[in-house]
């Protein structure tokens, strides 16, 4: 059995033209609001943005090198932009840039023990954000909504890749 498809009633939903770009941003604007009004605020003055995002990339890969590169790949972002992030995160005391045998150019990214304490603070967070988005939505549901998303991500890649 088919789910019942809601009709959104939000008034950007009510123009025959909806503008998927704006909700996808006016949707991440509310969720960082929630969390920095709802949620550990101890760790959010210190770990915004892209800094949560890569402390969870770098101890769900836990045991494999990590570098650079490998952030500017999974997050879509420059190697300026990782650059910065990386540096400004090793500054905080969140990650450390370690020299890898074989290679003194490459630098492998680890967690400090702050980061370790953040990760667990984020952890406690992301279920509930998560519980919270979801919340009264089938599996099948979420699961399409995932991939619209995936859909939405291929076709921006594919222009830039033009």
């Amino acid at each position: 059995m088919k789910p019942e498809l809601r009709k959104c009633t939000h008034s950007a939903c009510d123009q025959s033209a909806h503008r998927a770009g704006k909700e996808v941003r006016s949707l991440s604007n509310l969720i960082m609001r929630f969390i920095s009004a709802k949620l550990n605020k101890n760790y959010v003055e210190t770990a915004t943005g892209s800094n949560a995002w890569i402390l969870q990339y770098i101890k769900h890969h836990e045991g494999k090198d990590v570098f650079q590169r490998d952030l500017e790949k999974e997050f879509c972002i420059t190697r300026s932009t990782a650059s910065k992030v990386v540096i400004l995160m090793e500054k905080k005391g969140f990650i450390r840039r370690e020299g890898v045998e074989g290679d003194a150019r490459l630098k492998k990214l680890t967690l400090t023990e702050k980061g370790d304490m953040i990760i667990a603070l984020m952890a406690e967070d992301k279920e509930i954000v998560e519980k919270t988005l979801v919340k009264d939505f089938t599996d099948e549901e979420i699961l399409q909504f995932c991939a619209y998303i995936e859909r939405m991500k291929q076709n921006i890649q594919g222009e830039l890749n033009k």
